[in-house]
């Protein structure tokens, strides 16, 4: 193994242990909540020097109007 490699899966290791400590694994998964987790692992050692991400994201609604509405107004 290169060890470019053995350096990304450790820091990802890192950042992945940092995230279970925070106890994010717990959580429903939303949104928010996978976002915050992807983030956390990127970041790796850095949540031990003080970064602590978070990410909010809000996901679309629907149309009110429904897939017929949509296709016989057009």
């Amino acid at each position: 193994m290169r060890r470019n490699t053995l350096i990304l899966l450790l820091w990802l290791a890192i950042g992945a242990a940092a995230a279970g400590q925070r106890g994010y694994f717990n959580d429903s998964t939303t949104c928010s909540n996978g976002a915050t987790i992807v983030a956390t692992i990127a970041a790796g050692p850095l949540n031990y020097l003080g970064v602590n991400p978070k990410i909010a994201c809000t996901v679309p609604k629907p149309s009110s109007l429904g897939y017929r509405s949509a296709i016989y107004s057009a």
